[in-house]
Parts: structure tokens; sequence; C-alpha cells
């Protein structure tokens, strides 16, 4: 597949900004060429025009299915795997946050909860550190209930909440 400068800059920066996130560099390069690519493309071309091990490429590819970012596909007469990712914004954004929701959000939750339970009956925990993780713990919740009412919305009310943005604070009580 042939990079413009312009693809080029964005798969590095894709890369970087992985990097930043916590993703391996060569997973955001993966990920960011299956996004500028009009169409899906197999393993081996990827390894290619990415310089990258062909092993690396699978590895990725695993971990981009992990995250539902990356789906296969098939072409008549190539017996190769051709991988493709989602190419709308709006669902590559939900399918990210509900993976790092699942992934890391949802599990510290849990925690929490237990951290809270033992720290009531272990006789040791001071106070103020129970009403610490207690408010932590709620807080979290006030997240995830509001990012679940948020998603269960139609995408054109997603949209226009979005649009909304810092507007809404016009119409909220002013606190200190």
């Amino acid at each position: 597949m042939h990079l413009t400068p312009a693809m080029r800059e964005f798969i590095l920066h894709w890369g970087e900004m992985g990097a930043r996130w916590g993703v391996n560099r060569s997973v955001a390069q993966v990920h960011a060429l299956l996004f500028v690519s009009p169409n899906p493309l197999p393993a081996d071309e990827i390894a290619e025009t990415l310089s990258i091990a062909r092993s690396n490429v699978s590895s990725a590819i695993r971990e981009l299915q992990g995250w539902k970012l990356v789906k296969v596909s098939r072409e008549l007469g190539d017996r190769r795997d051709h991988f493709t990712t989602l190419h709308d914004l709006f669902d590559l954004v939900k399918a990210v946050v509900e993976g790092r929701r699942e992934r890391e959000f949802v599990p510290t939750m849990a925690a929490l909860e237990e951290v809270l339970e033992a720290s009531k009956s272990d006789g040791e925990t001071p106070e103020e550190v129970h009403k610490r993780l207690a408010e932590m713990l709620e807080t979290m919740r006030l997240f995830d209930t509001w990012y679940r009412e948020v998603n269960r919305l139609p995408r054109g009310a997603q949209t226009a909440l979005l649009k909304a943005g810092g507007a809404v604070s016009r119409f909220l009580p002013k606190t200190s």
C-alpha cells in the first residue's frame, strides 16, 4: 500500500499516542494503518507497509480484535484473511471507552466495594480512610451511571449532547 506523507505522519503520531495511552506502538500503528486504508488489508501487506515483523502484526491484530476494533474479512480467490477497523469515529470511540470501562473502571469499582466491606469489619481502618474510599466509590458509580445512561441514548441525542458541551452550564445553578 502506498502511504502519502500525511498518512505516514498520522500513523507515526497514532503510534506515539498509543504508547502514551499504554498501548504498544506497533499495535497503535497497525490500527492507524487500517483506519486510513480504503480497503481491508492482509497481514503480510500490513507488515510490509509498516516495516514490522509479521509476528508483530499477528499479535497486534489479536489485541485489536480483543478491543473489538478490528474485524476480519475474506476475498474471493484469496485464502488470506483481510483486516479492517471501524472507520466511523463515533463507533471507534465508543468501542475504546467501553473496552476501558470493562477492563479498568468496573474492576476498580468491584475492588473498592471489597475493600470498603473489609474496612468495616477489620477494626483498624481509620474512619477518615473509610469515608474517603466510600466517596471515591460513590463518585465512580456516578460517572458509570452517567456513562451507561448516555450510552443508551440514540446517536442523534448523543451528538446533540456533545455539541451542547459547556453551554449546558448556563442552565445549571451557579455555585462556588
